[in-house]
């Protein structure tokens, strides 16, 4: 799709509905990097070049490393990144990826060791707002812009 559909113009109420729930996704008290993180782990397996230019840049204006920006692909092999982001970062996979690989009992035993059950819900909620994020802006036809 090489033209972006002015989706804000044609569907606001639906874009408010979305930035709603951007609201309270910053009032989940989830740490701003995981969040960054997770958004950027989720745009990557989905391919939305839009979303990944803007949550890399937001993690880099909130101190996130270049060296964790650019390793998140390979998370499991790095031992910089918590136990608890790990776990995050697996979730996140898991919901993105969820007709292929599931959330197992198992998936939620080793996420519940690091987050509580609300903190849970409100990563879900995390993961399926880029989700959704994700699907708009590559239906939409947006393409970050050159720097």
């Amino acid at each position: 799709m090489e033209k972006q559909i002015n989706y804000s113009k044609l569907a606001p109420e639906a874009l408010k509905i979305m930035m709603e729930m951007e609201k309270f996704i910053k009032a989940t008290g989830i740490d701003h990097k995981l969040r960054e993180l997770i958004k950027i782990r989720a745009s990557q397996i989905n391919g939305c070049a839009f979303c990944l230019d803007m949550h890399t840049s937001e993690a880099r204006e909130i101190g996130e490393t270049e060296q964790r920006l650019y390793c998140i692909s390979a998370w499991k092999d790095c031992d910089f990144y918590t136990d608890a982001e790990k776990a995050a970062l697996e979730l996140t996979e898991h919901i993105t990826q969820i007709s292929n690989k599931g959330v197992s009992e198992e998936l939620y035993n080793r996420v519940s060791k690091h987050f509580n059950e609300a903190e849970y819900v409100n990563l879900v909620f995390i993961i399926n707002q880029i989700n959704s994020w994700n699907r708009i802006s590559i239906s939409m036809g947006n393409r970050p812009a050159e720097k």
